[in-house]
């Protein structure tokens, strides 16, 4: 298809942004999920300095249209800092704003008033795609004022998602119609920008040509190893049977055979796993998908000349308020390569991600090379070892070898026959073999030139290359203990300048060096050129920042050679470089004191500015500055969260003869288009029919008794994990817990003796864990309910009781109260209703009490109390967690909803788990002054329940150059007038 503007085309090969060939290699992240404004440059920075050049992200169509007809994109929902952010950082933006987007949010991102539209969801019915216009029109024309086109960062966007698998099968397609109804919204609004779409494998929807409804780029998604992460060790057979092919075929000729005349793209890769309730822990995940999986998955797809990458997530974020759906934890962690409270070195993968990323930064031959099969046998004669060709013209070879069993554990020797331009060679040269140890993958380069110097191969892996003022400088590394080989046409004798252990011979116009890595740094001078030969560990210490002085786009290209940026070795992070006149200034952090060493600076700068103080340095002997950089340990005090002055309410009350429930709405819908429809009851119990679509869910069903009922059947559904209690007035007739396997549940509880004639009321708790998503695009599978399904109130000889019911959930339900937080940070218990969940609630109304205490039976408590923290968070980052212990014989079964200064930060379930540890970033939590924070406890069993432990824990501080952190105002208690 024509490209509608100029400045984004595109062909088989990449991008072209002003006409100039670009890889994107991007990472996902979701700003819904951090909703502190001022930490998503923080988050930027960190994703371009692994040498990434761009962003996915979603957007949330129930954040922003809680209710038909009125959105709002305001306050932490507004994109325009998130922009603007990417823009100050040097990042491409590739916008997915649905309508539906699946990420594990409650409705796959729709809102819950869909629930009642009167059509088949993700088709071309009218009545759906009505109650899309309003969302469309509005992100649509959001999206087209920040595109490149205009000045933003926005690049491609990507209509709807995973818009493949009708629920009646593969051989039903997906209603093309629908999805050109999206598209022609997008230009409607005047979406210019290339429209790249996402089958949820490579099915071969909507391709290039296809028809209706087709993509400008055509692009799949890819998840090898799935979601859970149950062990990490394993490695599943991946076959093309399972439609997990990563490594089975050869993706080019796939792509190729599939979609030849657009670049190779792949919008969400594997960078992590997001397990259910009850499921395995992120840091399982991480492991599951660590660097040796980067190794192996990632830089197979640069074999295949992938030219369009994002990594689903690079920064997962919390599903914060009531936003996960009901298959998902409260953590979105996803144990991706920047851990949920914003660190980043911890997990190795950051640092691989950052070398092989750095690698195609600087090597332009990349998207001019073209594929070949994978061979064994060929380049290698070790069958055990696999190599994929990627032969160029002058412009750099790439050979990329792993095992062919990509599971195996083994060390296996293997030497390369490769075709250079000179001829075949048969490498090492010097004597000895190539080792792949394990779970490992390498590029080696040929014919790969560094300037005017032209490498004749390389079996050590390039991390950057750079043309200074006056001499490169290539860096290249190893894993521990490897042998490795290096050919250089020149004229020249190398010098060893640094280090021991490297061999140096010549052959004519060449020479050759052949070493065994260390983790002692050696350098190898050759004419201009230097060559810092590197381990792994050590290699992860540089970094190569862009010089964005004048916050230009710039591509990740040959654009950002020459004098676009130093080498940095010896920072924890470096966020940013610019130069101003003499002086060099630089943001980074230190986890510890450290040696800066600065390489490349410019003669004409004289001056280092490190986080906005000027350091004095040292000129080594090869020009580079070293700068000894002090950190300075920061002491404060941790808060004994027991110690806090804790004040207590009942959050119940609902059971208390006395409660008056006459200001609740009636539950009188006698219909529903809900998936359960026809009702089986007399009318709809089912939340969002009124509604109600967040959190807890209330039912009171008023009856006069016959005197004669026995017993009550009643079926409820909360989805995955979830619970519900039932109390006859104030008496509890029984619980059901949760699981991890049910989402609905018949229950069955004996009623106690009634008086004829006399009164009662049934209240019945209903915990909504999030509406379903809707993947299967016709299943309407968003529509399963959340509340009461069926009930019985019957006597022994079969008598039934008739019930007239009342139902409530959040204060307002889609008018909700809290504008700042959103129509789902809310539910239904008097608490949240009441808004004492907010910072500075009316402490008369409380009385003295403590979760650590808790409550002697089955019901529901709330707490909360002040939170000082006095801590350094303008030069430092110090992330904190809160912890519960996770003891259920010293607690019994039980229920937590964490709140922090009213945003529900959230939800324990101590019998189900498995998570025990909450980050609560900065902004949320003020650093420097009052915090309050609330605590929801649900007793679901007879006896006691209380909070065995909560502790407050802070992670290694960072000293640090990012930008302060702005405390999130979203408002403080206020009487509402309309809370019942």
């Amino acid at each position: 298809m024509k490209p509608l503007q100029n400045i984004i085309t595109w062909d088989e090969k990449s991008l072209l942004i002003h006409g100039e060939r670009v890889m994107i290699w991007s990472g996902e992240v979701h700003p819904f999920r951090l909703p502190v404004p001022s930490l998503w440059l923080d988050v930027f920075q960190k994703i371009k300095a692994l040498g990434f050049n761009a962003v996915s992200f979603y957007v949330y169509w129930a954040l922003l249209e809680g209710k038909q007809g009125r959105f709002s994109a305001e306050g932490i929902f507004d994109l325009e800092p998130f922009f603007q952010a990417a823009t100050e950082t040097g990042i491409y933006l590739i916008a997915r704003p649905g309508p539906y987007i699946n990420a594990e949010v409650a409705g796959g991102g729709f809102p819950g008033w869909i629930q009642r539209v009167n059509s088949t969801l993700r088709t071309s019915a009218p009545e759906f795609e009505a109650a899309t216009d309003n969302y469309l029109s509005h992100i649509y024309k959001i999206i087209a004022k920040a595109q490149i086109t205009n000045g933003g960062p926005i690049i491609l966007l990507q209509p709807d998602n995973e818009f493949t698998y009708s629920a009646r099968g593969f051989y039903h397609p997906p209603d093309p119609a629908f999805m050109q109804y999206v598209e022609d919204k997008a230009h409607q609004a005047g979406i210019v920008v290339p429209i790249i779409g996402n089958d949820a494998w490579a099915a071969g929807r909507f391709v290039p040509g296809s028809g209706k409804g087709e993509w400008d780029i055509y692009a799949y998604d890819q998840y090898p190893f799935g979601f859970e992460c149950n062990d990490p060790q394993g490695w599943p057979t991946i076959s093309a049977d399972t439609g997990s092919s990563t490594l089975t075929t050869d993706l080019y000729s796939s792509h190729m055979r599939q979609s030849p005349s657009t670049p190779f793209s792949i919008l969400e890769f594997q960078g992590g796993g997001s397990p259910p309730w009850g499921g395995s822990s992120y840091d399982q995940c991480a492991l599951k998908t660590n660097q040796e999986f980067e190794r192996v998955f990632y830089k197979n797809l640069l074999a295949s000349r992938i030219a369009i990458f994002n990594i689903y997530m690079i920064f997962g974020g919390t599903s914060w308020g009531y936003i996960s759906y009901a298959g998902g934890y409260s953590s979105y962690d996803y144990g991706a390569a920047i851990e949920e409270d914003g660190r980043t070195l911890v997990r190795e993968k950051y640092s691989e991600l950052k070398t092989q990323a750095q690698f195609i930064k600087v090597s332009p031959g990349y998207l001019e090379a073209t594929p070949g099969n994978m061979t064994a046998g060929v380049y290698s004669q070790n069958t055990d070892v696999t190599v994929t060709p990627m032969t160029g013209n002058g412009t750099g070879s790439f050979f990329v070898a792993r095992h062919t069993d990509y599971s195996n554990l083994n060390s296996t020797n293997y030497t390369l026959q490769l075709p250079l331009s000179s001829g075949n060679v048969s490498i090492p040269q010097l004597g000895g073999s190539l080792t792949l140890n394990g779970r490992d993958s390498k590029i080696h380069v040929a014919d790969y030139p560094i300037g005017d110097i032209m490498l004749r191969y390389s079996t050590a892996e390039i991390f950057t290359w750079k043309q200074f003022e006056d001499k490169k400088v290539l860096i290249v590394y190893g894993g521990s203990s490897e042998l490795h080989e290096m050919a250089i046409l020149t004229l020249s004798n190398p010098l060893l300048v640094e280090g021991t252990g490297v061999k140096i011979e010549r052959f004519g116009t060449t020479a050759i060096m052949q070493w065994k890595t260390s983790s002692s740094r050696s350098i190898v001078q050759i004419d201009d050129l230097f060559v810092y030969i590197l381990d792994r560990v050590s290699a992860y210490d540089y970094w190569v920042p862009d010089l964005l002085a004048d916050k230009k786009m710039v591509s990740n290209s040959t654009a950002l050679q020459g004098q676009a940026s130093v080498i940095i070795n010896g920072a924890y992070l470096v966020r940013s470089v610019s130069i101003d006149k003499n002086c060099l200034f630089i943001k980074a952090d230190f986890n510890s004191s450290s040696t800066m060493e600065i390489i490349g600076v410019p003669k004409s700068v004289s001056k280092l500015v490190v986080n906005d103080g000027e350091i004095n340095f040292s000129t080594a002997s090869d020009g580079s500055w070293v700068a000894q950089i002090q950190y300075t340990p920061v002491e404060f005090r941790i808060p004994v969260l027991s110690s806090l002055n804790w004040k207590y309410m009942d959050s119940l009350p609902e059971i208390q003869p006395s409660y008056d429930d006459s200001q609740w709405p009636a539950a009188d819908h006698a219909y529903t288009n809900n998936t359960l429809a026809p009702l089986r009851t007399p009318v709809s119990l089912y939340g969002s029919d009124y509604g109600f679509h967040s959190g807890v869910l209330i039912f009171r069903g008023h009856f006069i008794a016959s005197g004669s009922e026995s017993l009550l059947n009643i079926s409820t559904m909360g989805g995955s994990a979830f619970a519900s209690s039932v109390f006859l007035n104030n008496t509890f007739l029984g619980s059901w817990p949760g699981d991890v396997a049910t989402s609905i549940k018949a229950s069955n509880y004996k009623v106690p003796k009634l008086y004829p004639g006399e009164s009662y009321v049934l209240t019945v708790l209903v915990d909504n864990n999030g509406n379903d998503a809707n993947w299967l695009l016709d299943s309407d599978s968003m529509k399963n309910p959340r509340g009461i399904i069926d009930y019985s109130l019957s006597s022994q000889t079969g008598s039934v009781t008739p019930l007239t019911w009342k139902i409530t959930g959040n204060l307002g339900g889609e008018d909700y109260m809290d504008q700042e937080r959103g129509p789902l940070n809310e539910g239904g218990l008097f608490a949240e209703r009441q808004g004492y969940h907010l910072p500075r609630p009316p402490l008369c109304k409380f009385k003295v009490g403590s979760p650590f205490d808790g409550i002697e039976k089955p019901g529901v408590a709330f707490y909360t109390a002040p939170l000082e923290l006095d801590y350094p968070s303008q030069k430092y980052d110090i992330p904190i967690t809160f912890n519960f212990e996770n003891n259920t014989e010293v607690s019994g079964k039980y229920r937590a909803i964490l709140i922090v200064n009213g945003f529900t930060f959230g939800k324990y379930i101590s019998h189900i788990g498995p998570q025990t540890s909450y980050p609560v970033p900065e902004g949320i939590l003020n650093y420097g002054g009052e915090n309050w924070i609330g605590l929801v406890l649900w007793s679901i069993e007879p006896g006691w329940a209380k909070v065995p432990n909560l502790t407050l824990s802070v992670k290694n501080p960072v000293m640090t150059g990012r930008k302060p952190v702005e405390v999130v105002n979203a408002g403080c208690w206020d009487r509402r007038q309309l809370a019942y």
